[in-house]
């Protein structure tokens, strides 16, 4: 079974017209979820980059493997993956798989994708490295223009100097885009791996949307600002909420910027989704052109998602919303019928279906599920919840999330915890951690998130031990002792 693994970074599962979004074209996708298998309740281990992408690589849990912040924005965590740490490319190596990355790496400094035994340019990394080599020769060889930026969109941080660019214009044909050029080179290898005739796994991971959203006219002007409904979280106060994520709403600048540039921002968005959109069909066209299709399974996520406006918010943070832990998940298995499902599962389940389907043993990802049995439309057992973690992004800050069918409780240590009813608040306005009315919900969420997190082994369960009363979880003096997360 060859497989194609494509992939985007910070997308808001709510751009697909697959799943719902009634004006942004995404026709391609549309059509792999058609055909395919869509999961509703599809969730990032951690919204951050390099923890989620190492959590990919080897089944793991981010408390598990290590790798807990962006290089670039490292707090004191390891950079790397331990050398003997498991990686299902080594699993598909070891069954003569052809392996192929062509896009965004960044899962640690020191050893790239090649380290891990795939083929492809080296792009290290959070956004577009426009600058490196192999972009400058597909530009020139094709005659397109460098890369070029006007009408730069940016807030005012609270000293007065001016915010993280959020959005520009791109002085480009879509044919020069990183996005076109991303496919083109996975288009390329795609071919080399037909003609070779050996099994495959090919992965295409698209730097965008993830901002600053840099677009040439035809898509930064694709949508008009008055189809956005914005938000309905741009009504947030951060009344009982940690005080953290007002601090994070003036780094980003969220209340300088006129509402009406909060609309183009979001309607920007929308219009580079859709180039992605176009370059995904471009791969899946080839896929069909060289008669692969039948013996291939597709699968499309995110590493996370994006604020994009809401909780008065841009990119991603600690801030446990569903805007950022809920990412698209499509899974297209040949000879499987269409259809949704509601289970909750993780980005981090990927591992172990990429292991199933290769034939390879699925054990050593050891926080990981195959979801082949769910994409066949069998019942297994399934856990009721879902746990996510964070550890930081520029400082440390440790969380962990439970949700269920309705509620989600998450800890924070360092500040007030949350507690949202996702039924009568879906937008999590509302922290009701101390109302008197959620207490017995309150109680299990927090003695169930206890003993998964015990049973797991993530050291955070001692965090809780002398944060709560009797009341809220049934303390044990033996399980008091503190211990950390572990640093580099």
């Amino acid at each position: 079974m060859n497989l194609l693994f494509l992939m985007t970074d910070q997308h808001r599962v709510d751009t697909l017209g697959c799943y719902g979004n009634p004006h942004v074209a995404t026709p391609n996708l549309d059509r792999l979820a058609a055909t395919g298998t869509r999961f509703d309740r599809f969730y990032t281990p951690t919204a951050i980059c390099t923890p989620a992408r190492a959590s990919l690589l080897t089944g793991q849990a981010p408390f598990r493997h290590r790798l807990l912040a962006n290089y670039e924005r490292n707090v004191g965590y390891l950079e790397d993956l331990r050398e003997d740490a498991f990686t299902f490319p080594g699993a598909l190596a070891e069954r003569d798989y052809q392996l192929g990355l062509v896009g965004k790496w960044h899962v640690g400094t020191h050893r790239n994708a090649a380290s891990y035994g795939f083929d492809g340019p080296d792009l290290p990394g959070w956004h577009n490295p426009v600058d490196h080599p192999d972009y400058a020769a597909y530009l020139k060889e094709r005659g397109l223009p460098p890369y070029r930026i006007s009408d730069s969109v940016r807030g005012t941080t609270p000293n007065g100097n001016p915010g993280n660019l959020l959005a520009a214009r791109l002085h480009q044909p879509v044919e020069a885009t990183f996005e076109h050029y991303l496919a083109t080179r996975a288009i390329e290898q795609l071919e080399r791996y037909a003609a070779d005739g050996r099994p495959f796994f090919l992965a295409t991971h698209f730097f965008g949307p993830h901002l600053p959203y840099l677009l040439p006219d035809a898509y930064f002007d694709r949508y008009d600002p008055d189809l956005v409904d914005l938000p309905a979280s741009i009504a947030e106060t951060f009344e009982g909420k940690p005080p953290v994520q007002r601090n994070y709403s003036a780094h980003w600048t969220f209340d300088t910027i006129p509402i009406e540039v909060t609309r183009k921002l979001i309607a920007v968005y929308w219009g580079y989704v859709t180039l992605i959109d176009e370059q995904i069909g471009r791969i899946l066209t080839r896929l069909d052109e060289l008669g692969l299709a039948d013996d291939t399974s597709v699968f499309f996520t995110a590493d996370h998602g994006e604020f994009t406006g809401a909780h008065r918010l841009h990119d991603k943070g600690p801030a446990m919303y569903e805007d950022i832990y809920r990412i698209p998940g499509i899974i297209r298995i040949p000879g499987e019928a269409p259809q949704v499902r509601q289970e909750f599962v993780s980005l981090t389940d990927c591992t172990a279906t990429i292991l199933d389907l290769a034939g390879c043993d699925t054990s050593p990802a050891v926080d990981s599920r195959s979801l082949v049995p769910l994409v066949r439309g069998e019942h297994p057992r399934w856990p009721a919840e879902l746990l996510a973690e964070f550890h930081g992004h520029h400082f440390p800050y440790p969380q962990r999330m439970i949700r269920d069918e309705r509620h989600k409780l998450i800890v924070n240590p360092e500040s007030v915890n949350e507690l949202y009813d996702l039924d009568t608040d879906p937008h999590e306005l509302t922290n009701r951690y101390d109302h008197p009315e959620l207490l017995p919900v309150r109680r299990r969420l927090m003695r169930r998130l206890y003993d998964l997190l015990r049973e797991r082994g993530d050291n955070f369960y001692h965090w809780m031990t002398p944060m709560f009363d009797i009341g809220d979880l049934d303390y044990d003096p033996s399980l008091s002792s503190f211990e950390p997360e572990g640093t580099a």
